[in-house]
């Protein structure tokens, strides 16, 4: 490699769709270009939701592969071609491939894996018999890569039994969650006119509309809810799940008080005016990055305590409520008192570690570049 030449970060990913991974992987990239580095954001399949969302100066690379685990000889070109210093890869099909196509390529290039979920829960999950054999496949390749990053100690202490990689090799970086931008994006005007003054609070849930999220859940405590306050529900998310949603919301009979309004480009204007925000999910939240950007912007919070990174992050229920996962009357019951004001509030001390240029600086150390200023 040209010792002259600016280093240059690689992210890959699997698409540029609404969701977690990809959002503190544009993180990373501004806060990567902002300190001198060339940046470019790989995605193996054809995404757009979060296109116009990649800063200005970060490359975006297609691979156009028809599957993530289709990516890897695209991968493997573009690592012998653009020879970038560093390769940070996100979610397991990606870490794979990422760990397949440095192999291949033959290329000295250092590999980051970043692990965001529990993978037995996940795998214990999964709904096909290919997502059901992931353990033994991390366990295979994982230990391939240079460094091994968890986003939380949950996620890390997981993957240390799972793969079988010692627990002290897995270094914990909390996601980039809190960045400038964010509270920008806060500040423009009511997405909703469920948010003008007099209307009744709102109870806001975000997320790919999945099994594992559960919103089912919330729409179950939500109809207890209503019997006793006045609220409403939107849930912003695009996702499988939308026809089942829509009709449990008309067989509860709180249709009328149920928006899910699809994609949102700026969740954080709901996210800023919401009376609480709430994470139903049944499993597969290692570090929920939803919950982080609704705390920074004044939302009171109500979690389930599913696996793994619920509990860690509001401290054992110190800066939420934590709820059993499929216990509807539980949820509705957290989310009244949060809605009557009393539910627990976190401090900016709190959220530092969520912080973008902290998690950045960290991220740098292990792609064996320094933070530059």
């Amino acid at each position: 490699m040209n010792a002259t030449r600016t280093p240059r970060i690689a992210l890959f990913h699997p698409a540029l769709i609404a969701g977690g991974i990809q959002r503190v992987f544009i993180n990373l990239a501004q806060a990567f270009l902002s300190r001198g580095y060339a940046v470019d954001l790989v995605q193996a399949t054809p995404g757009d939701d979060f296109r116009s969302l990649v800063p200005p100066g970060v490359r975006l690379v297609d691979l156009n592969a028809h599957r993530v685990i289709a990516s890897v000889p695209a991968l493997a070109r573009y690592l012998r071609t653009e020879r970038p210093h560093a390769l940070l890869s996100g979610a397991d099909h990606a870490n794979i491939v990422a760990a397949w196509a440095r192999k291949w390529s033959g290329v000295r290039t250092r590999l980051v894996i970043s692990v965001h979920n529990s993978v037995s829960a996940v795998s214990r999950n999964a709904p096909t018999w290919r997502g059901r054999r992931s353990p033994p496949v991390v366990r295979r390749f994982y230990p391939w890569a240079d460094s091994v990053v968890a986003v939380s100690r949950g996620v890390a202490d997981d993957l240390a039994g799972v793969a079988r990689i010692p627990r002290q090799r897995i270094r914990v970086i909390y996601n980039p969650v809190i960045a400038p931008a964010m509270f920008a994006a806060a500040k423009e005007p009511a997405p909703d006119e469920w948010f003008a003054p007099g209307q009744p609070p709102v109870i806001l849930a975000a997320g790919r509309l999945t099994v594992a999220k559960d919103f089912p859940n919330l729409l179950r405590a939500f109809a207890l809810l209503r019997r006793d306050l006045p609220a409403r529900v939107i849930i912003l998310g695009v996702g499988e799940e939308l026809p089942r949603l829509q009709a449990l919301a008309e067989e509860l009979g709180v249709s009328q008080e149920v928006r899910l309004p699809g994609f949102a480009s700026n969740p954080y204007a709901y996210m800023a005016r919401a009376g609480v925000f709430v994470l139903s999910s049944a499993w597969g939240e290692g570090l929920p990055t939803v919950l982080v950007e609704a705390m920074a912007l004044g939302a009171p919070v109500v979690s389930t305590d599913c696996p793994e990174g619920p509990r860690e992050l509001l401290r054992d229920g110190a800066y939420g409520a934590l709820v059993p996962v499929r216990d509807p009357d539980a949820l509705a019951q957290a989310m009244a008192a949060a809605l009557r004001g009393g539910g627990p509030k976190v401090t900016r001390e709190g959220l530092r570690q969520f912080e973008l240029d902290t998690a950045a600086d960290t991220y740098l150390q292990e792609l064996g570049l320094a933070p530059r200023a």
